[in-house]
């Protein structure tokens, strides 16, 4: 065996022993590997924190968002992000086959109702929301994301204007219920109320005959010219329905028959992030116009299919100008660039490579699990912070490539409505000590 593939055979169960002690202890990043090796070797461990990290933000096309526990409705105008617009369709089903209302039923009214999660925003803004029937259908079967639309009938079913309350019970009826949204779709018009209560039989057999007929609803929120805030309910709560209340000739009044918001069902968010027309001007130039040079400064991240990082190590494997060096840790470190806002920072960032048929893959240290790896938000140094010592060792041992990164807030392999966002100092801002930056310690073994 030649030299060269013994130092790599070294390297290689270097590695692998980091690998052991990360899952086998709980010792400081910096330290890890440190017990493997002789004593006098020790003196060889060195550190580097001026490796040419670029960075700098771009948009994201959209984030899948069908079948989400929550939905979100609102508008709200960010002074650096500019305005974000959230709207949702979804389908209804019957709580029971074949519904028979009785003799001469007459509508009462018909009302939508959502329980309230939380708030994303300022909570004293006014929101508008109209309503409006589909006439495409929806599939559970189907993926959605947060720039599709569906096509709606013009008809106007209801409209409310309102300022959000998640503290205040609800009186439906006679009983008090949790803080919820209720919107009356036959105030405006009977035309809905109407279309559900007339309906053939063949079509309220079961909901497979009910859907096609009744597709579904589009609630649409009007945009904010200033402030504002995304509302997000728990559409799993059973309050989360729509009611008809009637009265017929037989039993007389207080009548009501439901129709559910199924797990199962299909229901999807539509984000608007209005081109960010309104945006901050560097915003503009960073993210809309593609000015990359403007990511030494400040980094941007959105939720809702918004704003990603674009992350590079371009000169990474100068490292191996040093001799032959293994990684003991190598972490990213990411610093929170406000210092006071109403808008909380994302509890957590997400981070993948992409290789050059833009195919997302997890790093090495991932599989290490979430605890070492890393992205948790530190509220008290206001950090984030990513290891990536397994990685950074396979690309200066040839065995993974050095393809970029992406960081986001969303994770974008499966569904979520995260609506948080952050302003990240960048990699040469003008506190130096605060930027973004990858710190090495290696040991150098020749």
């Amino acid at each position: 065996m030649n030299r060269i593939a013994i130092r790599l055979l070294f390297l290689a169960l270097f590695s692998a022993g980091i690998a052991f002690t990360l899952n086998s202890c709980k010792k400081e990043a910096h330290t890890l590997g440190m017990d493997i090796l002789p004593p006098s070797d020790t003196l060889s461990v060195k550190q580097v924190d001026t490796v040419t990290v670029v960075a700098y933000s771009v948009l994201q096309d959209s984030v899948r968002t069908d079948k989400t526990s929550t939905s979100c409705l609102g508008s709200l105008v960010d002074p650096v992000f500019g305005t974000t617009t959230a709207s949702f369709y979804t389908q209804f089903y019957m709580a029971a086959d074949a519904p028979d209302f009785g003799t001469n039923p007459v509508v009462d009214s018909l009302i939508v109702s959502f329980r309230y999660s939380s708030i994303y925003g300022d909570t004293n803004s006014l929101q508008t929301i109209r309503v409006y029937e589909l006439s495409e259908d929806l599939n559970a079967d189907s993926a959605y994301y947060s720039n599709q639309n569906k096509r709606t009938y013009s008809t106007l079913l209801g409209e409310i204007t309102f300022k959000p309350d998640l503290k205040d019970s609800v009186k439906v009826g006679t009983v008090k219920q949790g803080p919820q949204l209720r919107i009356n779709l036959s105030k405006m018009s009977r035309y809905l109320a109407n279309k559900l209560m007339y309906a053939p039989k063949s079509v309220l057999t079961d909901n497979t005959t009910f859907l096609p007929f009744f597709k579904g609803l589009y609630f649409e929120t009007v945009k904010r010219n200033s402030k504002g805030a995304l509302l997000f309910f728990d559409m799993d709560a059973a309050a989360s329905r729509m009611a008809i209340y009637f009265h017929n000739q037989s039993d007389g009044d207080s009548l009501s028959f439901y129709y559910s918001i199924s797990s199962s069902g299909a229901r999807f968010n539509h984000f608007d992030h209005n081109k960010y027309l309104n945006a901050a001007p560097d915003f503009r130039r960073e993210v809309v116009y593609h000015d990359t040079s403007l990511g030494k400064k400040l980094l941007y991240l959105q939720g809702l299919g918004g704003v990603r990082i674009r992350l590079r190590f371009p000169y990474i494997k100068n490292l191996n100008k040093l001799g032959t060096i293994a990684i003991n840790n190598a972490e990213l470190v990411l610093k929170n660039y406000e210092t006071d806002t109403t808008l909380a920072p994302p509890a957590s960032l997400n981070m993948y490579k992409v290789d050059s048929l833009g195919r997302y893959g997890y790093i090495t240290d991932y599989t290490d699990g979430s605890t070492y790896f890393g992205g948790d938000y530190d509220q008290t140094k206001r950090v984030y912070r990513f290891h990536l010592t397994r990685h950074i060792q396979e690309i200066l041992l040839g065995t993974a490539k050095n393809y970029d990164m992406y960081l986001m807030v969303n994770n974008p392999t499966a569904s979520s409505l995260i609506k948080n966002r952050i302003i990240l100092n960048g990699t040469k801002p003008s506190v130096s000590s605060d930027r973004l930056q990858l710190k090495i310690t290696y040991t150098k073994l020749h």
